[in-house]
C-alpha cells in the first residue's frame, strides 16, 4: 500500500499535512496484527538493549581511564540515532513523501507502514531506529581511546541521518535499486555491518593508530582491554538481543521465525567454533577475545541470510564468518590498523562474506511459500552476481562518504585529542569524569595529584604546586 503523507519540522514544530492517499488505519483490534505489532516492538526493544551489549564489550576492551567515554559513546548513539532517523533518516529510507519530517500522524497512532501495511507507522519507525543506532555504535570501538567526543557526535549524526538511511533505501525499500536487481539482505549483513564496518575502517585508518600501538619498525604492541568479563558479558548480551535483531525482521508473527531463531543460534555457535580453531591454530591458545569475537562474527554471518539459510547453510556461514573475525583481527595488526575492539574484522569481513554467502547457500524452500530466493548451491549462480554487486556498490558508497567526513574532521582539527589527553585518559581530558576513581587508575601514566591538576584547571581554578 502507498502511503503518501506530507510532512516538514521548522525549529521544534512539527507540521503533518492531514491529507492520506487512500489509506486504511491498521486495525489493531484484529488479534493477528496487534500480534504483529507488539512482537515488532518488543523485537525492537531487544535491538536498543544492543548498545548495553556494545558498551560493556568496547568498555572492557579498552583501558580504564577511557570508560566512562566509552560508555557515553553509546549513549550518544541511541540520542543521535533517535533523532536524526526521526527527523530525516526514517524518510529518506522509505519516503513517506517527504525527506524531512515526521511522516506519520498521531491519531491513534494506526497509519500503516508504507512497506508493511500489517504494521504501523509508529511501530516500524521505532523497529528501523533501533537499526540506525546499531549501525552507529559500530565505529565506537574502531576509533576508541583517541578520537574527540564533538568528532564523534558529528559523524554519528551524519550517519544515522544519512549514510545509512540511503543505503537501506537501495536494498530494504522494494523500489531501491539494488532490492530491484535482486539483492538479498534479511536482517543487515550488509546494510548494517557493512556499512558501519567500511565507516569503521576508515575512521580507523583516517585517526591513526593509538600512542604505543606500533613501534617505528611496524612491530605491534597489544594494548590490553581492563576487563575481559565485562567484555565477555557484552558478547552475551549481543548473543541474546540478536534473535530480537533477526527475528524481528520478518516484520510479522508467523511460522518462519522458529527456524530463524535456529539459524541464528547455530550460527553463533558455530562462529564461536571459527573463532576457537583460529585462536588454536594462530596463537596456540584459546585467546577469550578472539573466541568472543568469532561468535559475533558468526551472527554476523548469518544475518543476511537468516530467513533463507537451512542448518547446514547457518553452519557453514556461521563458522566461516567467526573465522574470518578472528583472522582479521590479527590481519589489522599487519597492516598497522588500530582496531580496539575487532568492529572492522567482525562487521565489515564479516558482513561481507554474510551477503555472499547469501548468494551461495540460500535455500528457496526455508521461505513460507517455499519460493524464495536460491542461491549457487541450489542452482542459482545469478544470485551470486547479485550479491557481489551490491557489497561493490555498498562499500564504495559507505567508504567514500566516511573519508569525507573523517578527513573534514581531521582537516578542521576537530578529530584526534592531543597526545597529553589521550596519555592521560578521555575520561578526565573529554568529561572531568572519572569512571573508578583515581585511587584505582593510573590516569596516562600520570600520579592522582597530576590528574587533579588537569580537573582543576578545566574548571577554572587556580593550581598550586
Amino acid at each position: 500500500m502507498k502511503l503518501r503523507v506530507g510532512a516538514s519540522i521548522a525549529g521544534f514544530a512539527v507540521l503533518a499535512d492531514t491529507s492520506i492517499a487512500a489509506a486504511q488505519e491498521v486495525d489493531l483490534s484484529d488479534p493477528s496484527l496487534a500480534i504483529d505489532n507488539a512482537f515488532v516492538f518488543v523485537c525492537a526493544v531487544f535491538v536498543i538493549f544492543m548498545q548495553c551489549g556494545f558498551a560493556l564489550l568496547e568498555t572492557g576492551l579498552t583501558r580504564a581511564k577511557n570508560a566512562a567515554h566509552m560508555m557515553l559513546k553509546n549513549v550518544l548513539d541511541f540520542i543521535i540515532g533517535a533523532v536524526g532517523f526521526a527527523l530525516v533518516g526514517y524518510h529518506i529510507a522509505f519516503n513517506g513523501s517527504s525527506f524531512v519530517g515526521f511522516s506519520w500522524l498521531w491519531e491513534g497512532g494506526a497509519t500503516p507502514a508504507q512497506f508493511a501495511p500489517n504494521l504501523s507507522m509508529p511501530v516500524h519507525f521505532f523497529f528501523q531506529m533501533a537499526f540506525a543506532a546499531a549501525t552507529a555504535t559500530i565505529v565506537s570501538g574502531a576509533v576508541a581511546e583517541r578520537i574527540r567526543f564533538r568528532a564523534y557526535f558529528i559523524y554519528s549524526a551524519f550517519l544515522s541521518a544519512l549514510m545509512y538511511p540511503l543505503v537501506v533505501g537501495w536494498i530494504w525499500n522494494p523500489d531501491g535499486w539494488l532490492a530491484v536487481a535482486g539483492f538479498v539482505d534479511f536482517a543487515g549483513s550488509t546494510v548494517v555491518h557493512t556499512v558501519g564496518g567500511t565507516a569503521a575502517l576508515v575512521g580507523a585508518v583516517v585517526v591513526g593508530p593509538r600512542i604505543g600501538r606500533f613501534a617505528a619498525d611496524g612491530t605491534s604492541t597489544p594494548i590490553d582491554g581492563h576487563n575481559i568479563p565485562m567484555a565477555i558479558n557484552g558478547v552475551l548480551i549481543l548473543l541474546i538481543t540478536w534473535f530480537g535483531f533477526n527475528a524481528g525482521s520478518m516484520l510479522s508473527v508467523n511460522s518462519q521465525l522458529g527456524a530463524i531463531g535456529a539459524v541464528t543460534a547455530v550460527g553463533a555457535a558455530f562462529g564461536g567454533l571459527g573463532g576457537l580453531v583460529t585462536s588454536w591454530l594462530r596463537v596456540k591458545l584459546p585467546d577469550v577475545a578472539l573466541i568472543g569475537n568469532g561468535l559475533l562474527g558468526g551472527l554476523v554471518g548469518i544475518t543476511g541470510g537468516a530467513a533463507h539459510f537451512n542448518i547446514i547453510g547457518a553452519m557453514v556461514a556461521g563458522f566461516v564468518g567467526g573465522a574470518i573475525a578472528a583472522n582479521g583481527v590479527l590481519l589489522l595488526d599487519r597492516f598497522q590498523i588500530d582496531d580496539p575492539v575487532g568492529a572492522v574484522p567482525v562487521h565489515l569481513f564479516a558482513g561481507i562474506w554474510g551477503t555472499l554467502a547469501v548468494g551461495l547457500f540460500a535455500d528457496p524452500t526455508m521461505s513460507l511459500d517455499g519460493n524464495g530466493p536460491a542461491g549457487l548451491f541450489h542452482g542459482n549462480a545469478s544470485q551470486v552476481a547479485s550479491q557481489i554487486i551490491g557489497i561493490v556498490a555498498v562499500v564504495s558508497f559507505a567508504a567514500i562518504a566516511s573519508t569525507i567526513v573523517f578527513a573534514g574532521l581531521r582537516i578542521a582539527g576537530w578529530l584526534r585529542v592531543s597526545a597529553a589527553e589521550e596519555m592521560l585518559g578521555l575520561d578526565i581530558a573529554e568529561h572531568a569524569s572519572v569512571a573508578y576513581g583515581r585511587d584505582n587508575v593510573e590516569y596516562g601514566d600520570v600520579i592522582a595529584a597530576q590528574a587533579g591538576d588537569w580537573l582543576a584547571e578545566r574548571a577554572g581554578e587556580t593550581v598550586h604546586d
